[in-house]
C-alpha cells in the first residue's frame, strides 16, 4: 500500500509538472511571469520533497519578478507554510499576514494563523503548570492562554465564513469552547 501511495504521488507529480510546462508555453504570460512561474513551481517541487532552504530561495525569486497580487498571495502563504513547519511562528504569521493583504480569500492562510495562536494558548497553559520558579503568576499564564484562544477564535470564524465545510475540528473546538458567536452559521 505504502509502494502504492508513493507511486501515485510520483505520478500526481509528474502530471502537474507536464501540465505546467504545457501551459507556460500556451498561455499569453510575460517572459517574466512564466520565469515567475518557473521558479514558484520549482520552490512547490523542493517543498514537497522537504528541501525547505531550496524551496525557499526559488519563492523569493519568485517574488522578485511576480507582479500579479493573487499569484504572490500564494508565494508568501508557501514561505508561511514552510516557516511554520520549522518552528519559526513569528516569520510565518508574517508571511501568512501578507498574503491575506494581497487576497482576502485565503481560507487555509487563516486557519494556519488560528493553529499558531491555538498552539501558543496551549503552550502558556502547559507553562503554568510547568513553572516552578513562577516567573509570571498562574493568573497571568491563565489570562494569556485566554488571548491566544481568542486569536485562535477570530481567526477560524473567518476561516469558516469563506469554507464552511472545511475545518470541522475548529467548529468543534469553537462550539465547545462557546466563542461560536451566533451570527457564524456554518
Amino acid at each position: 500500500l505504502k509502494e502504492r501511495t508513493i507511486l501515485m504521488s510520483n505520478f500526481i507529480d509528474k502530471t502537474f509538472t507536464v501540465i505546467a510546462d504545457i501551459l507556460l508555453k500556451v498561455l499569453p504570460a510575460s517572459k517574466q511571469e512564466k520565469e515567475a512561474f518557473s521558479y514558484y513551481r520549482a520552490g512547490m517541487s523542493a517543498q514537497s520533497d522537504g528541501k525547505y532552504a531550496e524551496a525557499l530561495e526559488n519563492y523569493y525569486e519568485a517574488l522578485q519578478l511576480e507582479e500579479d497580487p493573487y499569484d504572490r498571495s500564494y508565494t508568501l502563504y508557501n514561505i508561511g507554510l514552510i516557516y511554520g513547519n520549522n518552528g519559526n511562528y513569528s516569520q510565518a504569521l508574517e508571511y501568512y499576514h501578507q498574503a491575506l493583504e494581497l487576497n482576502s480569500n485565503l481560507p487555509q492562510a487563516l486557519n494556519n494563523i488560528a493553529v499558531i495562536y491555538h498552539s501558543q494558548g496551549l503552550n502558556a497553559l502547559n507553562m503554568q503548570t510547568q513553572d516552578s520558579d513562577l516567573e509570571m503568576q498562574e493568573d497571568e499564564y491563565l489570562e494569556l492562554a485566554k488571548e491566544f484562544f481568542d486569536k485562535a477564535a477570530e481567526y477560524w470564524r473567518q476561516a469558516i465564513k469563506l469554507a464552511p465545510d472545511n475545518y470541522p475540528g475548529a467548529q468543534n473546538w469553537l462550539k465547545v469552547t462557546g466563542r461560536l458567536i451566533s451570527e457564524d452559521s456554518f
